[in-house]
């Protein structure tokens, strides 16, 4: 199995795969932002960033995907934007329950980006935060946002991680094996 995804991802289609089904995730977002006005929080904002990051780690790996350098640099960029998206999502799954046992919580107003990357402040129609933390606005067969961003976010963690796992195996002589 190893051997057949590292055959896979020396090509450039998986990585263009990988990086326009985050894409139209944050597309997703912003069409829940915009045209069904729930307003994301700080929480929601970090869980964008984190498909973001996604997207530009495929993006980088789909320049060269052959060079084992920008393989590894995109897979390891990509798996932590993927663990860093899970907790994020995971602490906002936590403060909706909170909030739905009828607890009392908050979270922060403003993004807390470094000075360096104040997406915030570059892109505030991406990334400026315009809500707070915990309404459960929608659901899809019983789960919410939250719950699905952090689904979706550990999937692609997973296929990070068994991609960077490939990455230590030979690859298939026959890429179709």
């Amino acid at each position: 199995m190893f051997r057949a995804l590292k055959t896979v991802s020396v090509q450039r289609w998986p990585w263009l795969v990988l990086a326009l089904s985050a894409l139209l995730l944050l597309l997703a977002g912003l069409y829940f932002q915009y045209q069904l006005n729930y307003q994301p929080c700080i929480k929601c904002i970090y869980v964008r960033v984190a498909f973001f990051g996604i997207m530009l780690a495929a993006l980088l790996v789909t320049i060269a995907p052959k060079q084992a350098f920008l393989r590894y640099l995109g897979v390891c960029l990509g798996g932590a934007a993927a663990v860093y998206g899970v907790l994020q999502a995971h602490e906002l799954v936590n403060i909706e329950q909170v909030l739905a046992s009828g607890g009392f919580t908050t979270c922060a107003l403003f993004a807390n980006f470094p000075t360096w990357l104040a997406l915030d402040s570059w892109f505030p129609a991406l990334f400026a935060v315009t809500g707070t933390c915990g309404g459960v606005d929608w659901q899809f067969v019983g789960l919410s946002m939250a719950e699905w961003s952090r689904f979706i976010l550990a999937v692609y963690g997973l296929i990070h991680l068994l991609v960077f796992i490939s990455q230590l195996t030979k690859p298939n002589k026959n890429p179709y094996l």
